[in-house]
């Protein structure tokens, strides 16, 4: 019985002792001092109403809790691995540490919602979770956050593609790096393991994902430092500011709350490729404003202007006419710009860069980089422009073209280019002139100048004409060999025969090779063959000339009339043999019969009929050959007359 007494009592202490909070402490400690322990030890039973007195206030002294819900505790006991959490049941729970990293300022004595996982373990422990808790209870707080506009707190737990991946209650939310800072930010990793407060900006209830911002806020405060910071901005005021960002542009400069740009051709007078060759990040530097603009609030600012322009002190005695050096620091395809001094520029125009007039790329001469003297063309102190040339400094070539290019002079020159009229060629840098197509061969009829060069070769030439005023040249090629027509007349005279090489075939004819190389045209008509095959290029045949103008270097061909003729005196011939086969028949019949007497009448008749054949023959064959002659003429007549009757319709209608 005093063994079931002190149980009783120690269950009693027990609970009440453990499960005390602040609150309760006065409550508590009055329960002992109304407790008889003189009659407990005596062996006096607790009376009925005792025994459900106690049990009353021991059951008050506790909770009511059940599994698997989310109750409020009260933190009772922080080290470096686990929390003690009071949540007024029998015995306090445990919660590991780790789930409190979102909050490095958890303390004694601050309220947490844990979740009951059990009330009891093996142990007789109380198991605890307080990210179950938050994760039971999340989303309905990240959407409260949202619709409220709420600031929360978050751990950043790593990084991720673009950006940061916080723990919003129990969540994993998105963190964009250009939601960071108003700042770029070039190391993410720094902020991994920290708490920092955000703001809810966008939820996607489809998939549950949450995105949040640490810059929106601090976005309303930098607005108004802004609007306060630029309401006292002045034009021409000069500012310290420290490099934010560089980009190939420009850059970016922190005045202190509001940021301003410096275009990359306001950092220096001189050529800047990039702005790295002028600043680096977080440098510290003065620089002036240009211009800003109070409703998008941007700023100009500029650098090269704190420092007198390069112009106001170049040397006052340079003048036109007078040499300089410099360095070539861009090239265009029209030129290319030459830094005499810094920030003191001068344009070499590709046409000052050589005395040659065919056009050609200023890259062909000069490159970046190179060091060049030049002859100042132009200055204009006032403009800040400067013209310069380099081919001054070598003699003009066409100042003594008379003499050293005189007419009837022969020299090699380059082909350059190619027109439908001729060859455009260079004697020397500066000195060109054109062979027209007609002065390239005295006898090859040449289309076009590529059949008979090509561009780069060299070729012998002759002077012709001078023309020093638009500096061009008259040449010929020809020329450099003796006029062949006037040997060719008699080799090649009308009705001579010969044989020549199809070289080329058309509608209108065919152009064919004669010996030497002489070309000729023969004309559709007169290139019908005698087996009626039709005639191939390359193919050699017989042709007749029917015409030769020295003054046109035009030979007229026809191949038909070389087989007519011959066909011609063919059938003469056979006529002639059979006439005389016949006349001694009619002679020798009636000789027989005839009488000595009659001999001399036979042979007298004879000879009037041999002369009247001769005769008939004779004037057989000058009808051919007029009727020949006539019909290019009759052809022609023909031809004009329907022209004039053309034109006499025209001229009616």
């Amino acid at each position: 019985m005093e063994e079931n007494k002190e149980n009783i009592v120690e269950d009693v202490k027990a609970p009440v002792e453990e499960t005390v909070v602040p609150e309760q402490t006065a409550q508590t400690n009055a329960a002992p001092a109304e407790f008889d322990w003189d009659a407990y030890e005596k062996g006096d039973n607790i009376s009925a109403q005792s025994r459900e007195e106690l049990t009353k206030k021991y059951d008050q002294t506790l909770n009511a809790i059940k599994d698997k819900e989310v109750v409020e505790g009260t933190v009772i006991s922080i080290n470096k691995r686990e929390v003690v959490v009071n949540v007024g049941y029998k015995s306090d729970g445990i919660v590991p540490m780790s789930e409190f990293r979102y909050n490095p300022d958890l303390k004694v004595g601050d309220k947490v919602e844990v979740y009951i996982e059990s009330q009891e373990d093996k142990k007789g422990q109380l198991i605890l979770s307080h990210k179950q808790a938050r994760a039971s209870r999340s989303w309905d707080r990240v959407n409260q956050a949202l619709e409220n506009e709420e600031v929360v707190k978050g751990f950043i737990k790593c990084r991720t593609k673009g950006g940061m991946i916080v723990d919003i209650f129990g969540i994993e939310a998105f963190l964009p790096g250009s939601q960071i800072d108003v700042k770029p930010i070039r190391d993410y990793d720094v902020f991994v393991g920290k708490t920092m407060e955000f703001r809810v900006v966008k939820i996607n209830h489809e998939y549950r994902n949450v995105v949040v911002s640490h810059k929106a806020l601090i976005e309303a405060e930098i607005e108004q430092q802004k609007r306060e910071i630029i309401s006292r901005l002045q034009k021409g005021q000069v500012l310290e500011g420290t490099v934010k960002n560089i980009t190939s542009y420009g850059v970016f400069i922190d005045l202190g709350g509001v940021d301003g740009l410096i275009h990359i051709t306001d950092l220096s007078w001189g050529r800047v490729s990039h702005p790295e060759e002028i600043v680096s990040l977080d440098q510290k530097l003065n620089v002036v404003i240009l211009d800003f603009d109070d409703e998008k609030k941007r700023i100009a600012l500029g650098l090269k202007q704190l420092s007198p322009h390069p112009w106001d002190a170049l040397d006052p005695n340079l003048a036109v006419g007078d040499k300089i050096k410099g360095k070539v620091v861009v090239m265009a395809d029209y030129g290319a710009f030459v830094e005499v001094a810094p920030g003191v520029e001068g344009l070499i125009h590709v046409s000052e860069m050589s005395w040659s007039q065919h056009l050609r790329s200023a890259q062909d001469f000069l490159k970046v980089g190179d060091e060049v003297e030049a002859v100042i063309l132009t200055l204009d102190r006032e403009e800040r422009k400067m013209s310069l040339g380099i081919k001054q400094l070598k003699p003009d070539p066409w100042e003594n073209v008379e003499t050293k290019y005189a007419v009837g002079t022969k020299h090699t020159a380059k082909v350059r280019n190619f027109t439908n009229f001729g060859v455009f060629v260079e004697i020397e840098e500066g000195v060109d002139g054109l062979i027209h197509i007609s002065d390239l061969s005295w006898t090859k009829k040449i289309k076009h100048p590529s059949e008979f060069t090509q561009i780069g070769a060299d070729i012998e030439v002759q002077v012709l004409e001078i023309d020093k005023e638009n500096r061009r040249l008259s040449l010929g090629h020809k020329q450099l060999e003796e006029n062949p027509w006037d040997a060719l007349e008699s080799t090649f005279g009308v009705d001579t025969v010969h044989e020549g090489t199809i070289a080329e075939i058309s509608d209108k004819g065919a152009v064919v090779v004669l010996p030497y190389g002489v070309e000729g045209f023969c004309t559709t008509k007169h290139l019908a063959k005698e087996d009626g095959t039709p005639a191939k290029v390359d193919e050699k045949l017989l042709f007749k000339v029917i015409e030769f103008n020295k003054d046109a270097k035009r030979i007229a061909l026809s191949h038909v009339r070389t087989y007519e003729e011959k066909n011609a005196d063919k059938a003469e011939s056979k006529e002639k043999g059979r006439r005389a086969k016949k006349e001694p028949a009619l002679v020798q019949a009636p000789m027989e019969k005839t009488t000595l007497g009659d001999l001399d009448a036979l042979s007298s008749l004879k000879e009037q009929m041999d002369a009247a054949a001769l005769e008939k023959l004779a004037a057989k064959e000058a009808a051919k050959k007029e009727e020949a002659a006539e019909k290019p003429a009759k052809k022609k007549a023909t031809k004009k007359a329907a022209e004039e009757e053309n034109a006499e319709e025209k001229t009616e209608a």
